[in-house]
């Protein structure tokens, strides 16, 4: 079914009051990008590693969008008129132009079209391929199959490359690892698929777990890894050889302090998700918390290290 995209441009302070209009039109759905929005996150504290500055550029103005059935346009289209009219009379601070601009859509893209954006990614000799494409895995390669759904990881990512390279060149056969803010579970089912002999894997949310049990089964190695809702370590008491966490800086600056506990004496942390202006916090962390760094690498703006003890 097509729809028509209504988008009003606005004020912030009116962005609010232009979504309600639009949703008593009607509308099917509404989105605002406001990029006042973004700068009071940008200040707020709230973990934040990397931010598209251009975003952030705030000249004042809004757009408000909404979704409309062919059948309902004329009807909605007049009383978005109509309601702008009073708006402009009553509207105790500025509404910008309130100007207007329609096109089509259809629903059947926005399930389906997200997909070509996803290609099979090489990194080493680990392979991550979206479960709806068809792939032959070549001699010595191991294929991870996917479906992200609401989760972050899909090889694409520098950070999630970085720790597939890093762990290969550890070699994982017949060790036991953990993964920390699992995601889609991309990590962890590299771990399995390379033989290791033990695997955990954790996130906090419900999307992400399910993901990851999700993929699991795709690969037919459910019975091979347990993968759990937990608030980063909180669920697992035991020791690894090696320890993967793919998540923030400022969140593995938290961890510094406690991921030693859970390394054998031996062991290996891999950490990456460090945005290049990061970097000399999460390693000044670390080695206070008495980790040595064995080995760097560096992708685009991300950094991923090696630690040991």
């Amino acid at each position: 079914m097509k729809y028509y995209e209504i988008t009003i441009e606005t004020t912030s302070e009116a962005s609010e009051l232009v979504a309600e209009i639009l949703t008593d039109a009607g509308s099917n759905g509404i989105s605002i990008f406001d990029p006042n929005d973004l700068l009071e996150l940008s200040d707020s504290g709230v973990i934040w590693d990397y931010m598209d500055e251009h975003l952030i550029q705030n000249d004042g103005k809004a757009q408000v969008k909404g979704y409309f059935a062919p059948s309902d346009l004329e009807s909605s289209l007049e009383y978005i008129k109509s309601s702008f009219e009073t708006l402009k009379q009553n509207c105790p601070f500025e509404y910008g132009s309130l100007s207007m601009s329609q096109s089509v859509v259809d629903d059947e893209d926005w399930v389906e079209n997200w997909k070509q954006y996803y290609r099979p990614i090489e990194a080493g000799r680990v392979t991550v391929v979206p479960q709806w494409i068809e792939y032959q895995a070549k001699e010595g390669e191991y294929v991870v199959k996917i479906d992200p759904g609401m989760a972050f990881g899909t090889g694409e990512h520098e950070s999630t490359k970085m720790c597939l390279m890093m762990l290969q060149a550890l070699g994982v056969e017949g060790k036991s690892v953990i993964d920390v803010g699992t995601g889609s579970g991309i990590l962890a089912l590299a771990s399995v698929k390379l033989g290791a002999s033990e695997v955990e894997a954790y996130d906090i949310d419900d999307n992400a777990v399910k993901a990851a049990k999700d993929n699991a089964a795709l690969n037919c190695i459910q019975d091979k890894m347990k993968v759990a809702n937990a608030n980063l370590l909180d669920k697992t008491s035991g020791k690894f050889d090696i320890v993967l966490a793919n998540i923030t800086a400022d969140v593995l600056i938290t961890l510094s302090q406690s991921l030693g506990e859970y390394m054998k004496e031996d062991g290996v942390v891999i950490i990456s998700g460090i945005i290049l202006k990061r970097e000399e916090d999460v390693k000044t962390a670390f080695e206070k918390a008495g980790f040595k760094i064995l080995d760097r690498m560096n992708m685009g703006e991300w950094v991923g290290f090696k630690l040991g003890k």
